[in-house]
């Protein structure tokens, strides 16, 4: 009989976290999986556990997961755990499980501790919808493609963040958002814990005056059009407005038309970005 592949959820801070059944699989199974052993022998030796273990990581998971997989067909049960969290969710595994699905192997998720999840009860933000994107992308433009697609979600934004690179997403996330509610989430379960709360305007400043940022980082962003209050754009989004109705009006449109088309295009109802360019343009009469 083939054996079991556990997908074990593991703390993503305090070692309190972790189940008494998470525990029990990493005793029983016959080798664990880790996206960086020497990080999960320390876990494993807090709770005299004494499995052995195998690296697993983005690095050579397609050759692992064929290598795991023969494993767990010849009937040993192996368990996959990340460096914190649960596994798979913006960690490797992805292959593994395909892989073991396609086998006929037995999947077994054993849940746990997950930092977009604990970051986001206690935000303040919406959690009756949500979006989680992982990590955004660390290249200026990309990042700023990304939340550009993203603008009209309904849902909260959640993403997990570097420290290094917590002020440059803000930013970006105030210059295509507009300006939201967020919250953000640093060392989470840990000593140091700690939620910044505020408008994305003001949490820009706090991250860009502070260059101590230190801990892994969740971000979270209000929605489009939530009941929970007012976003307000942008600065930026008020000059980008008239920009495009500029290029549009450029290439033919009425005035009308390039309002309604460069309000599409920025994510804004026609009403908020007529509001929006009267007030740009009494700005810049004054």
């Amino acid at each position: 009989m083939p054996g079991t592949l556990y997908i074990v959820a593991t703390p993503i801070g305090n070692l309190e976290d972790i189940t008494q059944r998470a525990l029990r699989i990493l005793g029983e199974v016959d080798l664990i999986g880790c996206e960086d052993t020497r990080h999960t022998r320390k876990l494993l030796s807090h709770f005299g556990i004494n499995t052995k273990t195998i690296s697993y990581h983005e690095h050579n998971e397609r050759e692992r997961a064929t290598e795991l997989c023969d494993l767990l067909e010849g009937g040993k049960n192996v368990a996959l755990v990340s460096d914190a969290g649960t596994p798979l969710i913006s960690d490797p595994g992805f292959r593994l499980v395909r892989t073991a699905i396609e086998r006929n192997v037995r999947i077994v998720s054993i849940p746990g501790p997950t930092a977009f999840a604990t970051a986001l009860a206690a935000s303040g933000l919406a959690t009756d919808e949500f979006f989680f994107g992982g990590f955004l992308p660390s290249r200026d433009n990309a990042r700023r493609a990304k939340l550009e697609q993203l603008r009209t979600i309904p849902g909260t934004l959640v993403f997990y963040e570097a420290p290094h690179r917590i002020a440059k997403t803000l930013q970006a996330a105030l210059n295509v958002l507009g300006d939201r509610e967020a919250a953000v989430g640093r060392e989470l379960t840990k000593l140091h814990e700690e939620f910044t709360r505020g408008l994305l305007s003001e949490l820009a400043k706090h991250f860009s005056d502070n260059t101590t940022v230190h801990g892994e980082i969740v971000l979270m962003i209000r929605g489009r059009d939530q009941d929970n209050g007012p976003t307000t754009p942008s600065t930026n989004t008020a000059t980008q407005l008239l920009e495009r109705i500029r290029n549009f009006e450029q290439q033919g449109l009425n005035s009308k038309d390039a309002l309604k088309t460069a309000a599409r295009e920025l994510g804004l109802k026609r009403a908020e970005a007529y509001r929006l360019m009267v007030a740009q343009k009494n700005r810049r009469t004054r």
